[in-house]
């Protein structure tokens, strides 16, 4: 009876875990305590020929047991992100903040992984960030990832904005 409420938090942390429509494409153990690096494919839902891999850490059962924290990963994350074919870009938000295009539970209920889109039009370039989101108390760990677009053939549904 005692196991039923660790078995929860672990079912419950996995499934916190998992994201949406986006693949893993690798995983390794970093230490004895079964932590490992994840990485995922993602796919731009608005914009064809660009994937990003987003790597990230996610604590194992021992290492939840020993800090006592069941149901929360650290912030950390890194991204990548490369042109894979040719570019064709849908109705995109263009305004400074950008827009969401990922995000995966970090903890049972508050924290994210999320990663936002921006145009720099200035640049001709496209700008991932990849960031943890809390409600009250928001991490300063990112990382950033930029795409060219300058001298590419890119296809714009909308035409392409003025700098």
């Amino acid at each position: 009876m005692k196991l039923a409420p660790v078995a929860l938090a672990a079912c419950l942390s996995l499934l916190a875990a998992c994201g949406g429509g986006n693949s893993e494409v690798g995983e390794f153990k970093n230490d004895w305590l079964g932590n490992e690096i994840k990485i995922k494919s993602l796919t731009d839902p608005k914009i064809d020929g660009v994937i990003c891999h987003l790597a990230f850490f996610d604590r194992g059962v021992w290492d939840r047991i020993g800090k006592g924290n069941w149901f929360e990963n650290p912030s950390n994350s890194s991204i990548s992100c490369l042109q894979t074919g040719p570019v064709k870009i849908r109705n995109i938000d263009l305004d400074r903040s950008g827009e969401e295009v990922f995000d995966q539970n970090q903890s049972l209920v508050f924290k994210q992984l999320a990663v936002r889109r921006i145009y720099d039009a200035d640049s001709d370039s496209l700008i991932y960030v990849s960031f943890s989101r809390k409600p009250i108390d928001g991490s300063a760990k990112m990382s950033l990832s930029t795409v060219p677009l300058y001298g590419r053939d890119v296809a714009w549904e909308r035409g392409k904005p003025p700098p």
